[in-house]
C-alpha cells in the first residue's frame, strides 16, 4: 500500500493520542513506519489509543501542548521526520462556544508552531495540515464546496480552522515554495467522520452508543442538518495517499510541488445526509429509538456542508471505498463487538484488513503497486 513509502520512515504526529490520531498512528504502525506522538495528556473519553496499546509499539508517546513551541520544536526536530501529520486541535464546535480563546489558540498558533519548527529544515519532507470542512465561509449553498471556495467560519472553531488553512497557505508560499525548501506542504479538509473509538461529547454517534446502553431515547439536537458522512479510515487513506505524492514525484508523474495545496476528502454525493438519516440507519444495526431535541436557543451549527472531490480524484486518483450505509454498519459492528468483549486493537485492525480489502477490489490508487 503506498508504494510502501512509508516503511521503515520518521513519522511525527500531532494529536496521535485522539479519535482520528489513534486511527492513523494504528493504520501507520501496521505499514511499518516508526511513529512519534505529540499530544496533551488524553481527557476521560479519549481511551482509544490505550485501548490500542500503541504507546508500546510507537517510537515516542510524546507529551506536550502545541501551543507551547520551543517544546513543539524540540519534539518535532528531535523525530528528524520523513512526514508530518498535523492533527492536534480543540475540535468541537459547541466547546468553542465555551473556550473560544483556547480554540484559536490551538488550532490557529498551533499550527503555526508546527510549520515554524520546520522553516530551514535540511531534510526531505511531506506535510499535512489536517483542518476540517466546516473552515469554508458556509453559504447554507446546495452545491459542495471546492478548494478555492473562500475560508470563512460562523463560530470559533469553524473560523479559526479557516484561519488555520490561511496560515498553512501563507508559510506555503513565503517559506515552503519549491524552490528554496525540501519541505512540502499540503492541507486535508475532512467530512464529518464517525468510527469505533469515538467516545467525545456532543457528537452524534458516541451519544447514540451511549443512549443505547441505558436504553435511553437518543436525543437529536439537529436532526435536519445535512453533513458528509464518512468512515475515519476514508480521510486517513488521503491524508496518507497525498503525503505520499508530496514526497515522491515519481507516483504518477507529477513533480510533487503540484500537491503542495489544499485537497478535499469527503464521501460520494450519497453519502450527504441528515442527521435524522445518520441516527436511524445507525438504530437499524444497535436497536434503540430518537427523539427530537431541537431548541432554538443552541449555538449555532450549520445546517448544510457538502464537500466536492473532484481535485482529490482527479490529481490523486482517490476516491471513497465505503457507501453510506458501510461506513455506518462498520462504525456500528465496532461498537457492539467491543461492548460484547471483544478486544479493541483486533476490531479496530479488522476494520482496517476489511477496508484495504475492499479498496483493493475497486483498484484504489494507492494499494496498487
Amino acid at each position: 500500500m503506498f508504494h510502501d513509502l512509508f516503511r521503515g520512515k520518521n513519522v511525527f504526529i500531532t494529536g496521535h493520542n485522539g479519535f482520528k490520531g489513534s486511527w492513523l498512528t494504528a493504520w501507520l504502525v501496521s505499514l511499518g513506519a516508526e511513529v512519534f506522538g505529540y499530544s496533551l495528556e488524553p481527557e476521560s473519553h479519549e481511551v482509544l489509543f490505550d485501548h490500542l496499546h500503541l504507546g508500546k509499539t510507537i517510537k515516542r508517546d510524546g507529551r506536550g501542548d502545541i501551543r507551547d513551541a520551543g517544546a513543539l520544536a524540540q519534539a518535532i526536530l528531535s523525530s528528524q521526520p520523513d512526514y508530518v501529520f498535523h492533527l492536534a486541535a480543540q475540535p468541537l464546535v459547541r466547546a468553542s462556544y465555551r473556550k473560544p480563546r483556547e480554540t484559536f489558540e490551538t488550532n490557529v498558533l498551533g499550527t503555526v508552531n508546527v510549520l515554524e519548527a520546520l522553516v530551514g529544515y535540511p531534510k526531505r519532507c511531506s506535510v499535512v495540515i489536517v483542518t476540517t470542512d466546516k473552515c469554508y465561509d458556509n453559504k447554507e449553498w446546495l452545491h459542495a464546496y471546492r478548494e478555492e471556495d473562500p475560508m470563512g467560519g460562523y463560530d470559533p472553531y469553524s473560523a479559526s480552522k479557516g484561519c488555520a488553512e490561511l496560515v498553512t497557505a501563507a508559510y506555503r508560499s513565503s517559506f515552503f515554495s519549491e524552490a528554496d525548501s525540501l519541505v512540502k506542504v499540503a492541507s486535508a479538509r475532512a467530512g464529518n467522520v464517525i468510527g469505533g473509538g469515538d467516545w467525545a461529547p456532543d457528537r452524534i454517534v458516541p451519544d447514540i452508543v451511549r443512549s443505547v446502553k441505558s436504553g435511553e431515547p437518543v436525543s437529536v439536537r439537529n436532526r435536519q442538518a445535512t453533513r458528509p458522512w464518512q468512515h475515519v479510515l476514508e480521510p486517513i487513506s488521503g491524508y496518507l495517499w497525498l503525503a505520499a505524492h508530496l514526497g515522491t514525484p515519481d507516483i504518477c508523474g507529477y513533480e510533487p510541488g503540484l500537491f503542495c495545496s489544499a485537497f478535499n476528502f469527503g464521501p460520494q454525493l450519497e453519502s450527504n445526509r441528515s442527521v435524522s438519516q445518520l441516527v436511524e440507519s445507525f438504530l437499524k444495526y444497535t436497536g434503540g429509538t430518537w427523539v427530537d431535541a431541537s431548541n432554538p436557543t443552541e449555538p449555532h451549527e450549520a445546517s448544510r456542508l457538502n464537500l466536492s472531490i473532484d481535485k482529490a480524484y482527479h490529481m490523486l486518483r482517490w476516491k471513497p471505498t465505503w457507501s453510506f450505509e458501510s461506513c455506518v454498519q462498520q462504525t456500528a459492528s465496532w461498537y457492539q463487538s467491543v461492548q460484547n468483549g471483544f478486544d479493541p486493537k483486533v476490531a479496530t485492525q479488522g476494520c482496517i484488513e476489511r477496508y484495504v480489502e475492499d479498496a483493493t477490489r475497486l483498484n484504489q490508487a494507492w494499494t496498487q503497486v
